[in-house]
C-alpha cells in the first residue's frame, strides 16, 4: 500500500492509496471538500501515480465526510489560485488509460458533479445529492457541466437542473441517467466495479462522446423556448440564465464537443465579469456571515431545544409551529380561544395535505411531523418546553401580560421569545424574572415558507440565549441576522420610509401602478402597493383610531381608503381591486378622485412623475436609512442589512442588497442623489446620513458598523416615529 499527499501550503489534500490494485483517491477539504488549489493539485498527481503504478488496474475518486466534492472554491473566483487549473485536472481524468468510476459520497455539487461527468462511471451513495447551483452565484458551470450533462440527461432536463440550482437526490439522478448505479457499501462497490471493467473492456465511456440526446434536440426549439420560460419566471432579471441557455444550445449545436466547451468558457466569463456575479456572491458569503456575532465567543455553549411551544394558533403561530415540526422538534400550540385554536391545526394539516399533494411529503411523513404538534388552552402544558415563543397581534400591552403568564408556568432556564415585528423587546423582557433569556425572534409571514429571522437582542439578552437561537434559526431551515433592540429593527424599519415615500409619490401625482411597476422593473418581488394590499390597510389605520391619533401626511391617502371601506386583499379592494379567490390586481379607477381629493388638501399640484425619480427616491430612502442603522450599530454590518432585505422583502439577489447597492453606484453618487432630493422634496428622508459622507468623502464603502465610541445614538422606542407605526 502507497500513501500520497498534496503539499500542507496548498488548501485542501487528496490521499492516495492502493486497495486491491485499484487507487483510492480521497478528497479532503472540511467541511465540504471544495475544489481548493491543494485538492487540484492532489487529483491530478493523484492521476499521475495512478498511471504510473503498473500494479494499478483503476481508479476510484470519493469524499471524506459528508461530502463527495461541493463545488469550486469561491474565494478563488477571479483567479486559478495557485497550481493546476481546473480544466488541466479534469482533462487528465477524463482522458486517464485507466477507468476512473466517481464515488459519490454525499454532496456532488458545481465542480463535483463536473468531476464525477469526467469520470467514466459514477455509483452514488443513497442519501448523495447532486446538481449544478452555480446559478445561485450569478455563474454558469464553467468546467464541462453545461456540455456533459444534456448529454447524459437530454438538453430538457439538464436545463431544469441548471437554471433552478436544485440538487437531485441519488435515486432521481440514477433514472435521469447522470449516475450508473446506487450502493450502500460505496468504496468496496466501486472498488469490485472498476475491476471487473478492466479486466472486461478496454473501452470506457466518455460522457464527451455520448452524442445521441444533445443532437436529436437540433433543429427543435422547444426545449430551449421552454428553457427561456422557466427563466424569465423563475429568475427574473438575472443575467446567468440566458447564458446557461446559450450553453445548452451549443451542446445541440456543436459538431465538435470541443468547440462547445469554448463557447462554455466565453459564456462563464461574461458572467464572472458581470456586476450581477459579484452581488450574489456578495449575498452567499453575506448569509454565512450573519451567523457570527461579533462579541458572542464561538465556543459559547448552546441550548439543547427539545421541545418548543407557541403562544397563538394564527398564521404566524400555526407557520413557526411547522418550522420547529418540519426540523423534527416537538411543539405544543396553547391560545385563549378553542374555535381558533381548533382553525389553526385545520390550517396546519391542510398545509401539509397541500405539500403531500404536491409531491413534498408522503403521506407518511406528513402524519409522522404533523404528529409533533400538539395543541391546548392551558399555559401549564408548556412547563416542559425549552423555548417559548409568543406569536399574537402587535400589541405591547398585551404581549407582556403573556410574558409575565410565561416566566410562571415556563420552566427555569427555557427561552422566553418574542415574534414582534417592531416592538421594545427590553419592556418586555422587563416584566420576567429572567430577561437574560427574552429575545425577539421575528419571522417573516408565511413563517414556514419564508427564510429570513430577525433575532432581536436585548440589554440583557445572555450570549447563551443568542447562540441558541442562531443555532435554532440553522436547524429550523433560517437565515438569521441579529438585530440590536430598536424601533423596527432593521427591516422594518428601512420599509417605513421607502413606503412612506412610495405614499407621498401618490400624493403627488403617481398612481400605485407606476409606482409599483416601476420598482418591480427594478426587481423588486412586489411593488409597495400590492405589498401594503396584502397586509392590509387596516393595520396602521385601526392603531391611530385606537390611539387617537391623525393620520400622518404619507398615511392619509391610505387612511382615507379604509374610511371607504377599502382595506386590501382580505376584502378584495385597496389600492387595486381584486377578483373572488384571486391575489392579481386590477386596476381601481374610482380610486383616483380620492388621490386627488388629498392631494389638493394638502397643498399638492399634481404632476407627471418618472419611472427614475420614482425608483430613486424609493430606493434611497432604503439606503439612507440603512446607513443610519449601521452608523447605531443596531445591524453589525451593511451586509447583514442586504441579507434581510433579499430574504424578507423581495429586494432582487442580483443586486445584491440596498447597501451593495449603494456601493455599486458609488457613495459619492448616492450621496449627491439624495441631497437633489432633499431640496426638491424638503424631506428630512433625505437627509445624508452622516455616515454616507464621511465615507464617500473618504472613498470608501458601506462594510463594518463604525467601532462603539463611534456610534451615532441608537433611535430610541420613545422618540420615534417608526415605532408609532407597529
Amino acid at each position: 500500500m502507497s500513501k500520497f499527499k498534496t503539499e500542507i501550503k496548498l488548501k485542501g489534500t487528496v490521499h492516495y492509496e492502493v486497495r486491491d490494485g485499484v487507487a483510492v483517491l480521497t478528497v479532503d477539504n472540511p467541511p465540504v471538500n471544495p475544489l481548493s488549489d491543494g485538492v487540484r493539485a492532489g487529483l491530478f498527481e493523484g492521476i499521475a501515480n495512478a498511471e504510473a503504478d503498473t500494479n494499478v488496474v483503476g481508479v476510484v475518486v470519493t469524499g471524506k465526510g459528508r461530502a463527495f466534492i461541493a463545488g469550486a472554491d469561491i474565494s478563488e473566483f477571479g483567479g486559478e489560485g495557485d497550481g493546476h487549473g481546473l480544466h488541466t485536472v479534469f482533462k487528465n481524468l477524463e482522458f486517464c488509460s485507466k477507468p476512473v468510476v466517481a464515488a459519490i459520497n454525499g454532496l456532488a455539487l458545481g465542480g463535483g458533479l463536473e468531476t464525477a461527468l469526467c469520470c467514466n462511471y459514477r455509483i452514488a451513495s443513497p442519501s448523495a445529492f447532486v446538481g449544478l447551483p452555480e446559478v445561485h452565484l450569478g455563474l454558469l458551470p464553467g468546467a464541462g457541466g453545461t456540455q456533459r450533462l444534456p448529454r447524459l440527461t437530454g438538453p430538457a432536463e439538464a436545463l431544469k437542473i441548471m437554471l433552478s440550482g436544485a440538487h437531485v437526490p441519488a435515486k432521481k439522478a440514477l433514472s435521469l441517467g447522470i449516475i450508473d448505479s446506487i450502493s450502500e457499501n460505496i468504496i468496496e462497490d466501486s472498488i469490485a466495479f472498476i475491476k471487473e471493467k478492466a479486466a472486461n473492456t478496454s473501452d470506457h465511456p466518455l460522457v464527451r462522446n455520448m452524442n445521441d440526446k444533445v443532437f436529436e434536440a437540433r433543429g427543435s426549439e422547444n426545449v430551449l423556448v421552454e428553457a427561456q420560460a422557466m427563466a424569465a419566471k423563475t429568475r427574473k432579471g438575472q443575467f446567468a440564465p440566458g447564458q446557461i441557455i446559450k450553453c445548452v444550445e451549443a451542446a445541440i449545436n456543436c459538431d465538435d464537443f470541443d468547440e462547445g466547451l469554448k463557447k462554455e468558457a466565453e459564456y462563464f466569463m461574461e458572467c464572472l465579469l458581470h456586476p450581477q456575479r459579484e452581488a450574489m456572491i456578495h449575498i452567499f458569503f453575506g448569509e454565512r456571515a450573519a451567523s457570527k456575532i461579533a462579541d458572542v465567543p464561538k465556543e459559547t455553549p448552546v441550548m439543547d431545544i427539545k421541545k418548543a411551544g407557541i403562544i397563538g394558533s394564527g398564521t404566524m403561530g400555526g407557520g413557526i409551529a411547522m418550522c420547529f415540526a418540519n426540523a423534527g422538534i416537538p411543539v405544543h400550540i396553547i391560545d385563549q380561544d378553542a374555535d381558533n385554536l381548533k382553525r389553526g391545526m385545520s390550517v396546519i394539516e391542510k398545509n401539509y395535505d397541500f405539500m403531500v399533494g404536491r409531491g413534498k411529503l408522503t403521506s407518511e411523513q406528513k402524519d409522522a411531523v404533523f404528529g409533533l404538534i400538539s395543541s391546548s388552552l392551558d399555559y401549564k402544558d408548556l412547563h416542559d418546553c425549552d423555548i417559548a415563543i409568543e406569536a399574537v397581534y402587535e400589541n405591547l400591552d398585551l404581549k407582556m401580560d403573556i410574558f409575565k403568564t410565561l416566566d410562571k408556568h415556563v420552566k427555569p432556564g427555557a427561552i422566553l421569545a418574542s415574534n414582534t415585528s417592531g416592538l421594545d423587546i427590553d419592556a418586555i423582557a422587563s416584566v420576567t424574572s429572567r430577561p437574560e433569556l427574552v429575545v425577539g425572534t421575528h419571522f417573516f409571514s408565511p413563517a414556514n415558507i419564508m427564510r429570513l429571522l430577525e433575532v432581536v437582542r436585548g440589554e440583557q439578552t445572555s450570549n447563551e440565549t443568542l447562540a441558541t437561537i442562531m443555532s435554532v434559526g440553522k436547524k429550523i431551515k433560517k437565515t438569521a441576522v441579529v438585530s440590536l433592540n430598536a424601533p423596527g429593527f432593521i427591516g422594518n424599519r428601512m420599509l417605513f420610509g421607502y413606503t412612506a415615500q412610495a405614499n407621498m409619490l401618490l400624493l403627488e401625482g403617481a398612481l400605485p401602478h407606476q409606482v409599483d411597476q416601476a420598482l418591480e422593473s427594478f426587481g423588486l418581488n412586489m411593488g409597495p402597493f400590492r405589498m401594503m394590499d396584502l397586509v392590509g390597510l387596516d393595520l396602521g389605520w385601526r392603531a391611530r383610531k385606537l390611539g387617537g391619533k391623525e393620520s400622518p401626511l404619507h398615511a392619509k391617502i391610505g387612511d382615507s381608503l379604509c374610511d371607504n371601506d377599502r382595506f386590501g386583499q382580505k376584502n378584495a379592494k385597496g389600492y387595486y381591486n381584486y377578483n373572488e379567490g384571486s391575489r392579481a390586481p386590477n386596476p381601481a379607477p374610482e380610486n383616483e378622485e380620492t388621490y386627488e381629493k388629498i392631494s389638493s388638501e394638502n397643498g399638492f399640484t399634481r404632476r407627471d412623475i418618472s419611472d427614475v425619480e420614482i425608483v430613486e427616491r424609493c430606493i434611497l430612502a432604503l439606503i439612507n436609512e440603512g446607513a443610519d442603522i449601521l452608523s447605531e450599530g443596531v445591524a453589525q454590518k451593511a451586509a447583514d442589512l442586504d441579507v434581510v432585505y433579499i430574504n424578507g422583502y423581495g429586494f432582487p439577489i442580483w443586486r445584491g442588497g440596498p447597501m451593495h447597492h449603494a456601493n455599486a453606484m458609488g457613495l459619492d453618487v448616492v450621496v449627491k442623489k439624495l441631497e437633489e432630493y432633499a431640496e426638491k422634496t424638503g424631506s428630512d428622508v433625505y437627509k445624508p446620513s452622516q455616515l454616507l459622507i464621511k465615507l464617500a468623502n473618504n472613498g470608501e464603502k458601506l462594510g463594518d458598523a463604525p467601532a462603539i465610541e463611534d456610534r451615532k445614538e441608537k433611535l430610541n422606542f420613545a422618540m420615534s416615529s417608526v415605532a408609532n407605526n407597529f
